[in-house]
């Protein structure tokens, strides 16, 4: 299954091979995407939280570490995932919650799932089909398999910065330490580059076409056959570097620093590098 699939697309599905479609809106600070689901969502779309359902509580893993296997497992399954169904992700804002989705499952080794392009404002912008209706869905069976995607340590994130390329999902001011919302000390992981998660998408919200992210990596200086790897503020929206790198036409899956910076900040031995240059 590719890794994006278009409203148009989706709703072409018969019924009964229709996917199991997850609706993931979340906002840093709120309002709950929970509201949002209620007010309107995609017909037989089951709403699953980031926070309890995606992450972990937060800790000395950081803001958002990966699940309990167990916990993603018993989520999913309410949700309806079964074992060889497809699963349909969305958000409503440029994909990166929606991306966290998506690599979760790939994470527990359930390669059919794709990221709606656009999301939920696509899907709307072409007219289709919304409801406030909440399904009963019949409980899956997915089994949660960990393993499917690789992971980084702290140790391992600070190597492939200075041996491939780590890339820094966060906003620029972020990355450069000019500015610090969330987390214990502003900057970034030495050596990483700075690649906004926001710059995935178009003006229209919709992912940019495999060329113009393959060109977009390239000239941020990752080259064929050099390892690559990514971290955000807690290791949400950096799975959408994960996710255009495969769109991209990348065939080995970059690596994800889980902890991200909420988890690289909290230790005082950890360098913290600032400015807008990397290396």
């Amino acid at each position: 299954m590719r890794p994006l699939i278009s409203p148009a697309e989706l709703a072409a599905f018969e019924d009964r091979e229709r996917p199991v479609v997850l609706d993931v809106r979340w906002r840093l600070g709120g309002p709950p995407g929970e509201a949002s689901y209620r007010d309107g969502h995609l017909p037989g779309a089951v709403f699953v939280d980031l926070d309890t359902a995606l992450a972990a509580p937060p800790g000395e893993g950081g803001r958002h570490p990966l699940p309990d296997p167990d916990v993603l497992q018993s989520e999913l399954r309410k949700a309806g995932v079964r074992a060889g169904r497809a699963v349909v992700v969305y958000d409503d804002a440029d994909g990166s919650i929606a991306a966290r989705a998506w690599w979760l499952l790939r994470w527990a080794g359930h390669d059919q799932v794709a990221v709606l392009d656009g999301g939920y404002a696509a899907w709307s912008a072409e007219g289709r089909e919304v409801t406030t209706e909440v399904p009963s869905p019949e409980p899956g069976d997915i089994e949660v398999r960990p393993g499917g995607m690789p992971v980084l340590s702290a140790d391992e994130a600070a190597a492939l910065a200075r041996e491939g390329v780590l890339f820094d999902a966060r906003a620029n001011v972020r990355y450069t330490g000019e500015t610090e919302p969330v987390d214990p000390r502003a900057g970034h992981i030495p050596g990483a580059v700075n690649a906004p998660s926001s710059e995935h998408a178009g003006p229209d919200g919709r992912w940019r076409s495999p060329a113009e992210l393959a060109e977009r990596f390239a000239a941020l200086g990752l080259a064929d056959g050099v390892q690559a790897g990514a971290y955000c503020g807690s290791g949400v929206t950096a799975s959408s570097v994960v996710l255009a790198l495969e769109v991209a036409g990348r065939t080995e899956p970059a690596a994800l620093y889980a902890g991200s910076w909420s988890h690289w900040s909290r230790d005082p031995e950890r360098p913290a590098a600032t400015g807008p240059e990397h290396g």
